[in-house]
């Protein structure tokens, strides 16, 4: 597992994640500009979701297709989970491209808007990926840590520890997206379908890890199949945390994108990681001393104990806080 992150951080995560806990129509035209906390919504505690109406204007969604498709498409990839590296999958059948964060004003200023939410550096996101779906592509049921048994994965950033997925396209039919293992019914997602209790299932052969899934559905309690409740809906946005508040992973973050029926699916996918991403790996600091100045603090109020593997770290890899934990001996 990659170092933890101080939990004095990860608590603020959680707090700016639930500034808002009430449903807020907006209209997609009225969307972009300035984060607007009252514009978020929570939908779900397992994983934690969060639903933001509006996220991006009309004008911002197109942009970001036109800026795809102007750099061209290539076929979407996934991470190895032993090498770490990004290899080509029929668990993930779209095509993409990543636009660098400071491309033009736009890429930029939406940038900016994805930290505010987040409440996350920039510098810890990866560039931002567009995808197109076309008919019967689709992502499988996966996660977006890390797994450790992937190889340097800690070198560039750490774990990611949440996605903002915004939805740059309405879709005829198909392309929703679903977290299987959520505890939140749909019906208390969307008002609407409150007179029948919805949920997102996916038909499995045995189980999500081991095998595909023979039909991506979403169900009524009654083993009715919907096909019309989930759907993308252009310029909304999707924040989800892939790891718990105290930086275990969380395996409720499985989600998927079911493949689409009718019409064609655009979206970008901002993965955010628990450390600097821009940033070349990091070179531990030679001698005894601390690399935060937060970190008397910290120690003083029992991090060195709580969270060792950040604070104090290991032989290979020095932890953040060695002075302040008493974990060296200064020569000064």
């Amino acid at each position: 597992m990659a170092p933890l992150l101080p939990r004095p951080l990860l608590a603020a995560l959680l707090l700016a994640s639930t500034a808002s806990s009430s449903f807020v129509t907006a209209s997609r035209d009225d969307g972009g500009g300035r984060f607007d906390p009252t514009r978020a919504v929570h939908v779900s505690w397992r994983p934690r979701a969060f639903l933001y109406k509006g996220f991006l204007s009309e004008a911002e969604c197109d942009h970001l297709v036109a800026l795809a498709e102007e750099g061209g498409l290539q076929k979407s990839m996934v991470v190895d989970r032993l090498t770490g590296k990004s290899v080509m999958s029929q668990v993930r059948t779209s095509s993409g491209t990543f636009l660098p964060k400071k491309q033009d004003r736009v890429v930029a200023t939406i940038e900016e808007r994805i930290a505010a939410w987040t409440m996350l550096p920039q510098e810890n996101g990866e560039s931002i990926q567009v995808l197109r779906y076309e008919s019967g592509q689709k992502y499988e049921p996966h996660v977006d840590f890390i797994r450790h048994t992937a190889k340097g994965y800690h070198s560039r950033g750490g774990h990611r520890v949440a996605t903002v997925l915004m939805y740059l396209s309405d879709v005829k039919m198909g392309g929703e997206t679903v977290f299987p293992n959520s505890d939140v019914l749909i019906a208390d997602l969307f008002p609407s379908c409150m007179h029948i209790s919805f949920f997102p299932t996916y038909d499995l052969e045995i189980n999500l890890f081991g095998h595909r899934p023979r039909r991506c559905s979403l169900k009524t309690t009654h083993g009715q199949s919907v096909h019309d409740v989930v759907k993308p809906v252009k310029g909304d946005a999707v924040l989800f945390f892939s790891l718990h508040p105290n930086g275990t992973t969380d395996p409720d973050s499985l989600h998927g994108s079911c493949p689409v029926i009718e019409g064609e699916k655009w979206s970008a996918t901002k993965w955010i990681h628990v450390r600097s991403f821009d940033s070349r790996p990091r070179v531990p600091a030679t001698g005894c001393g601390d690399e935060n100045d937060l970190c008397p603090r910290w120690a003083a109020n029992g991090e060195c104990a709580r969270n060792p593997r950040y604070m104090v770290g290991t032989a290979g890899n020095p932890g953040f806080c060695r002075k302040s934990c008493n974990a060296c001996t200064s020569s000064l």
